[in-house]
């Protein structure tokens, strides 16, 4: 399956100008790393990184929560705290939910940019 798909880029690279064949190349899968920091270089990257410094506070709550929780003894502070901690964490998984979201978003993206490049070397070649 691999090799299938390195040929089918290998052809389209020889149909492709040098500019385009450059512009393919930038379009290749991205390591985990990469597509974080698409994120934050995206037109909402001030919002991945609001979101950062409001998921460091939240985790900086649920460890506050989690020494109250240890340090009570009465059942009523106990319920309390577990809870907090309960909703800091869905809070959490919410933020890195959107994040993620938010990657796959650049990935689909990327895979139309492909795409669009594909048909109009297609369309290009047909003109001719």
């Amino acid at each position: 399956m691999k090799k299938e798909k390195e040929k089918i880029d290998e052809l389209i690279k020889e149909t492709l100008t040098q500019e385009e064949a450059k512009f393919y190349d930038d379009l290749d899968e991205q390591n985990l790393i990469g597509k974080m920091g698409e994120v934050y270089k995206s037109k909402v990257g001030w919002l991945a990184i609001v979101m950062n410094v409001v998921y460091l506070g939240i985790f900086g709550l649920f460890i506050y929560c989690v020494v109250r929780f240890f340090g009570t003894t009465e059942t009523n502070n106990l319920i309390i705290w577990a809870s907090a901690g309960f909703l800091c964490m869905i809070f959490m998984g919410m933020l890195k939910l959107y994040f993620w979201m938010q990657m796959d978003k650049n990935d689909i993206l990327r895979e139309l940019k492909r795409l669009e490049l594909q048909v109009a070397t297609l369309s290009g070649k047909l003109d001719m």
